[in-house]
């Protein structure tokens, strides 16, 4: 009978059947993985030794992760992966994204990728995160779109969740002005969620980039829409939360955000409006830039620069190099 490290023969392998036991957004078994590789990790996980920093009762409850699933059944499921032409990333490949290295051990294990994993290796500063209410307004929807479109005519990749609401107004607008987009996705990039947006995710798919942390056939949980929340973050050199709820996970992504320390933007709306009280609140009681367009980011982002002495190139927004997408039309 085969067990689990026999199947692993190598980091990208091992990395695919970790996300295949482990939930993501693990610190613990994020620095074992830092510290020991996945191959060790493995094996680490198959044996009796003593786990680094565990009690005994710790380390049995780690492993017990491990005994989920036989060396069969994850042999098949990571060849199935391949035959379906999914891709995956991970650290020190070509196109990994390195701003995902500032998570530290809450980095992902992988990523799985459908679409064009290029955009992953574009500087930070190509990338912006457009996140929101899923219960928008019109009024949410359309600031988003106009957000979307003027940023990615200026060449930025827009980056959000798939979701109904100002999430999918930032992929549609993004798409519709030729432009680029990623969707990070709270499951398998094999499966349209939510069912509402099979079309517009197939699309992003075709044109963009799905990427999850999740492998395919993963279903969506609270725990993974958690855990996709720094994933969001950290891709993209500013976060702008259009509307949100006092407790959406729209919130979670700005403070992730914050910690990374990113530029995070917020469109005030209506004090009558539900859906404008986290970005209200996070004006009053965060380093918040206010956003009413694209000009607003630019300046946020300068400022930023200035303050933190970076002498990187910054977002301006007289840039008008043809999008990646023109490029690939020629």
């Amino acid at each position: 009978m085969r067990i689990l490290s026999q199947v692993v023969q190598d980091e990208r392998t091992a990395r695919m059947a970790l996300s295949m036991l482990v939930e993501p957004d693990d610190a613990v078994t994020g620095r074992l993985l830092g510290e020991l590789g996945a191959i060790e990790l493995f094996r680490l996980a198959e044996g009796e030794s003593a786990v680094p920093g565990f009690s005994t009762v710790d380390a049995q409850v780690w492993r017990a992760q491990f005994q989920r699933s036989d060396a069969r059944t994850l042999e098949q499921n990571i060849v199935g992966a391949e035959r379906a032409g999914i891709s995956t990333l991970i650290p020190g490949d070509k196109e990994w994204p390195s701003a995902l290295d500032d998570l530290g051990y809450r980095r992902p294990y992988v990523l799985w990728t459908r679409g064009t994993t290029s955009f992953l290796a574009r500087p930070l500063n190509d990338l912006v995160t457009i996140t929101g209410a899923r219960a928008s307004t019109s009024y949410g929807e359309h600031v988003a779109g106009q957000f979307a479109s003027d940023l990615a005519s200026s060449e930025r990749i827009i980056v959000a969740g798939g979701a109904y609401g100002i999430d999918g107004a930032a992929h549609r607008a993004a798409l519709a002005s030729g432009g680029d987009t990623i969707a990070v996705m709270a499951n398998g990039v094999d499966r349209m969620y939510p069912m509402g947006h099979r079309e517009l995710l197939e699309q992003v798919a075709g044109l963009g980039l799905l990427v999850s942390e999740v492998p395919p056939g993963a279903v969506p949980t609270r725990h993974r829409f958690i855990a996709r929340t720094r994933l969001m973050a950290a891709l993209s050199t500013a976060t702008v939360i259009v509307e949100a709820g006092a407790r959406s996970g729209s919130m979670r992504v700005a403070e992730h955000a914050q910690e990374l320390g990113r530029t995070v933007g917020a469109v005030p709306g209506p004090v009558t409006s539900a859906p404008s009280v986290g970005p209200h609140r996070l004006l009053r009681d965060k380093e918040c830039a206010v956003i009413t367009n694209a000009a607003d980011l630019y300046c946020a982002l300068e400022t930023r620069d200035v303050e933190s002495g970076s002498a990187a190139c910054l977002l301006t927004p007289e840039r008008t190099v043809s999008s990646a997408r023109e490029v690939r039309q020629l």
